[in-house]
C-alpha cells in the first residue's frame, strides 16, 4: 500500500470485539470473562449484606453487559468458550 508492506496482525480489536486472524472468538470470550469476573470480585468484596435482590440487580447492571456485549457478532460456538462464560454465572450463584 503506497510502497509500504502491511504487517500481519494476529488479533484485531474493532468496536470492542476482539477477532483473531482465523476468525475464532476465543480471545473475545477470554476478555469478556476477565472483565466480568473482575467486576464480580469487586461486588463480592464490597457488598457486606448479601441481599439476593441487590446482588441480582448488581449482576444484571454491572456484570452481564460484559458477557453479552456484541454477542450476535462473536457468538461463542465452541463448548470451551460457552463453559468459560458460564463459569462467571456459577461464581455469582455461589455468592448467595
Amino acid at each position: 500500500m503506497y510502497g509500504h508492506q502491511l504487517q500481519e496482525v494476529i488479533i484485531e480489536r474493532d468496536l470492542g470485539v476482539h477477532m483473531s486472524s482465523d476468525l475464532k472468538v476465543g480471545c473475545q470470550c477470554m476478555e469478556a470473562y476477565r472483565k466480568a469476573n473482575q467486576i464480580l470480585g469487586i461486588i463480592n468484596r464490597t457488598i457486606r449484606f448479601k441481599n439476593p435482590g441487590i446482588l441480582v440487580s448488581l449482576y444484571k447492571t454491572m456484570v452481564r453487559p460484559h458477557l453479552e456485549f456484541c454477542s450476535p457478532a462473536w457468538n461463542p460456538y465452541y463448548v470451551k468458550d460457552k463453559q468459560l462464560l458460564e463459569r462467571v454465572q456459577h461464581r455469582f450463584m455461589r455468592m448467595f
